[in-house]
């Protein structure tokens, strides 16, 4: 007896994870902006923006999801795919050199953040809630043979280092009072957004 799902099931299963993902995202960043800028939070506030960027992503792959499977074609979906994926990476990497400024400044100027419980309480339900997520994607994308779909399912499996980094910074701010933990946490998440900007550009060079 066959106990798989047909692929038909499992594409519907990839649709749902990611528009969680997307409305997540959007609630995320929403929540993480408006607690940066009630406790003037560096690490907040890039990682709202981060959320919202990313916003952007799951967007192409709900849209690529759809288009597939009404039997679009390949070549016209690759095409929008790359310009998206480098505009998402021009701006990964803007946001790379403003959080890199904005939590230079602040440890120059010894600025400490105040203390932010929504952005702890934040923080903690994406370490919660996203990794499962993660999981379930990268499942859908084995059973429907999707590249596209276990790429986004692994770089939202890699927000959870920004959640990680931002729950340190904001608890060592507010628990241990080290002013410097919060423009510190910043600084920690920018190797993954050059990162995850330069690999838009990479995507781009080596499909075209």
């Amino acid at each position: 007896m066959n106990t798989h799902s047909p692929p038909r099931d499992w594409r519907r299963i990839a649709l749902l994870l990611v528009a969680t993902t997307q409305v997540y995202n959007v609630l995320e960043g929403a929540i993480a902006l408006g607690a940066a800028v009630a406790a003037d939070s560096i690490a907040l506030l890039g990682f709202g923006l981060d959320s919202l960027i990313e916003c952007a992503a799951a967007a192409v792959m709900l849209w690529h999801l759809r288009v597939a499977a009404m039997g679009r074609a390949a070549a016209e979906i690759e095409q929008r795919e790359r310009r998206v994926h480098r505009f998402v990476g021009a701006t990964l990497l803007l946001l790379a050199i403003y959080v890199a400024g904005e939590a230079g400044w602040s440890l120059w100027r010894r600025e400490a953040a105040a203390e932010s419980i929504v952005g702890i309480c934040l923080a903690t339900a994406s370490l919660l809630i996203m990794p499962p997520v993660a999981w379930g994607k990268l499942r859908a994308a084995r059973e429907v043979g999707s590249r596209a779909l276990a790429a986004e399912a692994k770089e939202t499996l890699a927000c959870s280092y920004l959640s990680l980094c931002l729950l340190a910074g904001l608890v060592a701010n507010g628990v241990a009072g080290w002013w410097w933990a919060d423009p510190a946490a910043a600084l920690l998440m920018i190797p993954w957004l050059v990162h995850e900007g330069l690999e838009g550009f990479t995507e781009e060079v080596e499909a075209g």
